[in-house]
């Protein structure tokens, strides 16, 4: 089965297809059921089309069809005219509510520079939702990231973000994501001068403030003082509340620059009147506090953000090319497919690649989990930025750019940090009336005050303490810090995260539905046993079964293939291949019609495997699967395999048990087989013969009796229910269709990952929740206190610094996990 690249096609994708089968994915049918239904209606109207079925959340299609009555081509002009008539229909899911994008949307992903609090993202987000072009807008301000889907092209948005005084940076590859990590250190060290120069220049302004000193020299001496500190080290701030009023916006900069503003300007006419009360002290003090705040904040951020650094150092800068016998040292960016690679002992390997000279072992771990280390040979696949070992390898580079395992590996971990969760959703319609709010409560403590009659400078100091004493950063700070940290934690663990709604609900788990062939058990099925009934000789009918089977992605087909293999019977190709999953498949091989697949599949055919029957059942009995074998609608012989279970599968049943996780096997193996393989691994309920649809009802009958319901599956049968469950979890081993069906891929094949991902996701909804309450009762608590006059705006600027802090290092303990 190929993975093609995007096509030409408007509307849709191929992603996966055969002789009689295709797999599309389209964006407007994600999550939209009613387009979906209407979609196999249509389809299912046409004779040469046997099948369709649809799976909403992915957005995707499989079509089964006739190709000789139906031709591929002929096929994807009729999807392109149908999805295109369904895209000018208006969808009920209200996905598109502003402009028409039947015509394809475009995905911008940016990293922004200039972010200082989630006020700031909320700002952006706002803005690009608003815009009639941008289908949806999501920015994170714990990882500095804008994912814009719409017809805005990249200049276009770069445009609107450097118009609200941010700045905006490709981040494609790994070499420009390693740029942005320079650009990260080199910010940290220009806020540490920041910070250095103005507590120099403002310690002595906050001694004679405190000391009450009040000679005309000490005056004149504070004002010359807390000036540059004021127009310089706080420049920013009033920069960025101008381009925001000019938007008609406000965040946390807003906050900053009027506590300031106005603490400088009272200041600034005592200072000139002589007489009054100064707060050149404070206005000097909140800015220092502020900018340790900050500094403190984007070493923290830093520090949570450690996976996805560690996971883009491994990529090396150059690569040694072999051209003409000579070896070249190239920047690793300009490698191309096919080129000729060397690879030293000790070196990282620069791309992913196929070897093609040499014997070495590989370190994978930082990229699959797996500790020891792993032996290539020729013909064997090496992954990009994984150590080699003592050996030297030649390899040919198979994969560059974004399209290494590498690469994908940090996009799905980018997406995952970048994604909010359900309670995100709600903390955001809060913040984004928060600064309003603290503004108007600021106003009604100047004019309360006022009216009780206290001096003009206590009532604007009161004022000002309660601008600065509100922290929306906590708030917004207290999921995206805790996905960013648990993320990278679980990419530690080899779980890959592909949305971070899934960590959120991984933790609500009661119930882990489980395949068997491949996900229990190590996928490595062997053949042991063969009876034959038919009068072909036994070396005839394995060549005429593993050619067959050689067009199959199935386990227990690989297994008949080897078999052949082993024996050097060479193979024929097949004139015709079709595969139901969970049942079988069937093919023409050298001029006879083969059907191989279990008894349900042979029974759905009309072939009578009465004398295959006993034989089939006592290979059952010692937990091997049978696979009957038709030859020319008559049966022919009964394939034994056998497939052991993963060594650590039991250790993984018993402490999903202990969290109290009930445990289901779902299989299309035989009961007797079932029954097996479940005792060894300690399940107790079991669900035999099972097909992708009753998979698929399984997961629904659990969800509508209130479960939450966690699949775990490798093959292609387990996609639909993989999309199905609350969360679905992909054996890393497995299909390309189970992957993308699933919500994390846990590598290696290594179920104890389930557990991993399961307590990893309980202890970041812990962290979560613990921030939210610290965040929320800091607010709660210290506005009321500033707006009464019980705190002053220096202790208040530090107060507001700690408290996103304090968020952070909270978060930053998942990182001992």
């Amino acid at each position: 089965m190929n993975d093609l690249a995007a096509t030409g096609y408007r509307h849709f994708q191929i992603r996966h297809q055969l002789q009689r089968r295709i797999r599309i994915v389209s964006p407007m049918l994600k999550k939209d059921d009613e387009r979906c239904y209407i979609l196999e209606i249509l389809l299912k109207k046409r004779a040469e089309i046997k099948r369709v079925r649809s799976t909403p959340a992915l957005g995707t299609v499989v079509i089964e069809f006739d190709p000789n009555r139906l031709p591929k081509a002929n096929l994807l002009v009729m999807l392109d005219a149908v999805l295109g008539n369904l895209a000018s229909k208006p969808s009920s899911s209200g996905q598109r509510k502003k402009a028409d994008f039947s015509n394809g949307v475009q995905e911008v992903d940016l990293a922004i520079e200039g972010m200082t609090c989630a006020s700031c993202a909320l700002l952006l987000e706002m803005v690009f939702n608003r815009d009639a072009k941008v289908k949806q807008a999501s920015v994170n301000f714990a990882t500095e990231t804008l994912s814009v889907v719409g017809q805005l092209n990249r200049d276009e948005v770069s445009a609107k973000i450097a118009s609200l005084g941010y700045k905006a940076y490709a981040m494609d590859t790994l070499s420009q994501r390693k740029k942005l990590i320079e650009k990260e250190q080199f910010r940290i060290r220009s806020a540490w001068r920041r910070l250095l120069w103005s507590a120099v220049l403002s310690t002595p302004v906050i001694v004679l403030g405190m000391s009450m000193a009040k000679s005309r020299p000490m005056h004149w001496l504070q004002f010359m003082l807390a000036t540059p500190v004021v127009f310089g080290s706080g420049k920013p701030f009033f920069d960025k509340a101008i381009r925001l009023a000019k938007h008609k916006a406000a965040n946390m900069d807003t906050l900053i620059a009027l506590g300031v503003g106005a603490a400088y300007a009272f200041s600034l006419s005592s200072f000139l009147r002589r007489r009054g009360h100064m707060y050149f002290e404070a206005a000097a003090a909140i800015i220092v506090f502020v900018l340790l705040g900050r500094y403190l904040e984007e070493r923290a951020k830093g520090k949570a953000g450690e996976a996805i650094r560690q996971l883009v150092g491994l990529q090396p800068q150059t690569a040694t090319l072999i051209r003409d016998d000579r070896e070249i040292v190239v920047d690793v960016e300009s490698v191309a497919v096919g080129d000729i690679l060397l690879v030293r002992p000790g070196e990282r390997i620069p791309t992913d690649g196929e070897v093609v000279y040499g014997i070495s072992t590989v370190d994978e771990s930082m990229v699959t989990g797996e500790s020891m280390p792993v032996v290539k040979d020729v013909g064997h696949q090496v992954i990009g930025g994984c150590v080699n070992g003592n050996g030297v390898m030649r390899i040919r580079a198979t994969a560059v750019g974004m399209d290494t395992v590498l690469a994908g590996i940090v996009h799905m971990v980018d997406q995952a940090q970048s994604a909010k969760l359900p309670i995100q959703k709600q903390v955001d319609q809060i913040s984004a009336v928060f600064v309003p709010s603290v503004m108007a409560v600021s106003g009604l403590t100047f004019a309360g005050w006022m009216a009780l009659g206290a001096p003009f400078g206590f009532a604007l100091g009161n004022a000002i303490t309660v601008l600065l004493i509100a922290c929306p950063c906590a708030l917004g700070l207290a999921t995206p810090a805790s996905i960013m940290v648990g993320t990278g934690q679980a990419a530690k663990k080899g779980i890959y995260i592909r949305n971070g709604e899934s960590l959120e609900v991984a933790a609500k788990l009661n119930v882990i539905v489980f395949d068997k062939t491949g996900t229990i058990t190590e996928g490595k099925p062997k053949v042991s046993d063969l009876l034959k009934v038919s009068r072909l000789g036994e070396e005839k009918l394995v060549m005429l079964a593993a050619s067959a089977e050689r067009n199959s992605e199935h386990f227990l087909g690989k297994a008949i293939v080897e078999y052949a293999r082993e024996q050097g019977i060479e193979l024929k190709d097949c004139a015709h291949f079709y595969s139901e999953p969970g049942r079988g498949i069937e093919a023409d091989v050298d001029g006879k019609s083969l059907l191989l697949g279990n008894l349900a599949w042979m029974r759905q055919r009309d072939i009578d495997v009465q004398n295959l029957e006993a034989a089939a059942g006592q290979f059952a009995e010692q937990g091997k699967t049978p696979v009957y074998m038709a030859v020319n609608n008559k049966e022919a012989a009964v394939f034994g395999i056998a497939d052991q279970p993963r060594a650590h599968a039991a250790e993984a049943i018993a402490r999903l048990h202990r969290l109290g996780v009930e445990t289901v096997m779902a299989t299309g193996d035989t009961e007797k087989t079932a029954q097996f393989i479940a005792a060894k691994v300690g399940i107790f309920e079991i669900v035999a013969n099972a097909k992708p649809e009753e998979k698929l009802a399984i997961i629904q009958r659990l969800q509508a009796e209130g479960k939450v319901v966690g699949m775990i599956g490798d093959g292609i049968n387990d996609a639909p229910a993989l999309a199905a469950a609350n969360v679905g979890f992909a054996v890393g081993s497995g299909t390309d269709i189970a992957i993308e069906s699933a919500d994390m891929t846990l590598t290696q094949g290594d179920i104890t990952k389930v557990t991993d991902a399961i307590e990893l996701s309980t202890d970041t909804i812990r962290i979560i929740k613990q921030n939210l309450f610290w965040a929320f009762g800091y607010n709660t608590i210290a506005i009321p206190v500033a707006a009464v006059g019980r705190l002053n705006p220096m202790i208040a600027s530090a107060a507001m610094a700690l408290s996103s802090l304090s968020v952070i290092l909270n978060s930053l303990r998942l990182s001992k996990k």
